[in-house]
């Protein structure tokens, strides 16, 4: 009877909370964002050289996005779901 009540618990019991959740979409909504900002920018003749891979949206604020949506995830993995707020 113990393992039956025990296979019941575990059965109910996610890992995260609502709020871990919605961190970790938030965050890999960032990642999502900051890779399509860095793609493109070369170009279709092997000859030709095109200046706008170095143009500040890819060298600067892509890789932001991306390391600000790590650090998000980061968190919302370490948030604690149970953790009452205080009022």
């Amino acid at each position: 009877m113990g393992e039956q009540k025990r296979k019941e618990e575990s059965k109910s019991e996610f890992i995260f909370g609502k709020k871990n959740y919605k961190f970790l979409f938030i965050g890999l909504a960032f990642i999502v964002i900051g890779f399509i900002l860095m793609s493109g920018g070369g170009s279709d003749d092997p000859n030709v050289f095109d200046e706008s891979i170095y143009s500040w949206r890819r060298i600067r604020l892509a890789p932001t996005l991306v390391l600000i949506g790590f650090g998000i995830q980061v968190y919302a993995i370490l948030l604690n779901p149970n953790k009452e707020s205080k009022k």
